[in-house]
């Protein structure tokens, strides 16, 4: 199987150094991923502290959106990560990995706000991206309608072995586990990583799994043919999302 690299959580205060280790270990293996940046953020959880960091190493930018913009020229892909990444609903949407959100249960033309004033952020900043990362995996109807008012026509998320259609939109599947994605002869997916929590341990696991197994840019992922899907596929796929939620509840 061939697997794609989405980051998720892309701030101006977000761990700096660890990004700057990931990103080492993508450039040395010539990985460009798919990166989810937060047009506005306002999650206290996502402000991780640099000042020390800083102070030893020129390695933080001093323009944070330039520097997202020179990533999106080298052929990083931008995805919008919500609107300011702030939960406001306990609900799972349509594809209930947590049971909270930043979209999913609020009405639409409230969603339709928080979009367009993100994607005009994104804007301003001179950075277009047609490619929404939900918080929390957390979207619904209301949501998908919106997008797609917005010109958003591709959604980072769901369950597969490859891009499907539905509703109108573009899902580019995530890992269910990646250990079973590794030992898959076939197809593609996405590896979520947050570098705001990464260990060492992880570090030394994504190396060996970026030095054995078979590794593409998401510019790849986007460029692969995506399929119908239907009713069945899709209620197949809001199970295994609920059943994760439940097993990760009880661990």
């Amino acid at each position: 199987m061939k697997i794609a690299v989405r980051m998720d959580d892309i701030t101006p205060e977000m761990d700096w150094k660890k990004f700057n280790d990931f990103k080492a270990l993508l450039d040395e293996y010539g990985i460009r991923p798919l990166i989810g940046v937060v047009p506005d953020n306002q999650d206290p959880l996502l402000n991780r502290g640099n000042e020390n960091y800083e102070q030893e190493s020129r390695l933080v930018p001093a323009d944070f959106w330039e520097y997202v913009r020179r990533l999106q020229k080298q052929g990083w892909i931008i995805a919008m990560h919500g609107y300011r990444h702030v939960y406001t609903q306990k609900k799972g949407g349509l594809f209930p990995l947590n049971h909270f959100s930043e979209f999913a249960g609020l009405p639409y033309s409230v969603q339709l706000a928080m979009l367009e004033k993100g994607k005009n952020i994104l804007k301003s900043h001179g950075i277009e991206t047609d490619i929404f990362m939900a918080p929390a995996h957390s979207y619904d109807k209301n949501t998908l309608k919106a997008l797609k008012q917005t010109g958003f026509s591709k959604i980072t998320d769901g369950f597969g072995t490859g891009p499907y259609i539905w509703n109108g939109m573009s899902f580019y599947p995530i890992s269910f586990r990646l250990e079973n994605s590794l030992k898959r002869k076939s197809g593609m997916t996405a590896m979520v990583v947050h570098a705001n929590t990464m260990s060492e341990k992880d570090m030394d696991r994504y190396r060996r799994i970026f030095k054995e197994k078979d590794m593409i840019s998401y510019g790849e992922y986007l460029n692969a043919k995506a399929v119908k899907r239907g009713a069945i596929g899709r209620g197949m796929e809001y199970m295994l999302a609920w059943i994760k939620y439940m097993l990760v509840k009880l661990l």
